[in-house]
């Protein structure tokens, strides 16, 4: 990865704008959508974050120098070098934000990627978000372990499950499945060999297992590219080793 996504809030604070043309206008209302506020130079020692938007390039350059030694973390307008964030392009289903970046290689790839992702991504997918948080506490109750709970949304949320966040009414339907069966415990192993280092010839079922499973065994020999399909939290070991007594595990063996 060359940059590590993060999700700043800025809800009630000062967001610094330098600059007075449109690209600093549209950071301006960027700004105040995600609840900040747009602030001058001046107001420096209230913030924490940075946009110059200045079509001259030695003024933009000294502009983010004066706010990084002011300790601020900056972001300049078509200049990726001098950046120590970047925006990525924004697809909201409020509360559900979907960011696409290239590390400002290019923002006009990023933002035709955001717009079949638009055409893809239903609108209700905001409301069943807001729903389960609603429900949380009530989920918690349900299912007190965590594995267990993530298991149990795991198989709600999955394709043609009982919450797909692709189906319609899903937020409809968070209470009738709190409603039902608790989930049982459920011990899955499953074995691939592979025969290529390249993540992109994963077959579907193999990348799904590896979003899902809670423990990944894989030979020596497995890239890292392929073993960060997997979830971040994902328990990895190297072969030889003994899948653990519950969970869904994962075993990844190069041919």
């Amino acid at each position: 990865m060359h940059s590590l996504p993060l999700f700043h809030r800025i809800a009630g604070r000062r967001v610094v704008v330098v600059g007075d043309g449109d690209m600093a206008g549209a950071k301006a209302r960027l700004v105040e959508r995600a609840g900040g506020i747009p602030c001058a130079e001046t107001e420096a020692h209230h913030a924490a974050l940075a946009f110059v938007a200045l079509d001259n390039p030695r003024a933009a350059e000294a502009a983010a120098l004066r706010l990084k030694r002011a300790g601020l973390l900056v972001n300049v307008a078509d200049r990726p070098e001098l950046c120590d964030f970047t925006l990525p392009s924004l697809l909201d289903r409020d509360p559900v934000l979907v960011a696409v970046s290239t590390g400002g290689a290019s923002a006009g790839l990023a933002k035709h990627l955001r717009l079949r992702l638009e055409a893809i991504l239903p609108q209700s997918l905001g409301a069943l978000a807001s729903t389960l948080s609603a429900a949380r506490e009530r989920i918690r109750g349900r299912y007190p372990d965590g594995d267990t709970r993530r298991r149990a949304i795991d198989a709600a949320l999955q394709e043609g499950g009982a919450l797909d966040p692709f189906a319609p009414g899903s937020a409809d339907a968070v209470e009738t499945w709190l409603d039902g069966k608790t989930a049982t415990e459920e011990t899955r192993v499953l074995d691939f060999t592979l025969t290529s280092d390249d993540p992109e010839d994963l077959t579907i079922r193999q990348a799904r297992a590896l979003g899902q499973a809670d423990t990944v065994l894989h030979d020596p020999a497995i890239v890292e590219a392929v073993l960060v399909r997997a979830r971040a939290d994902a328990v990895r070991q190297p072969l030889p080793a003994e899948p653990p007594a519950s969970g869904l595990t994962v075993l990844l063996r190069r041919g």
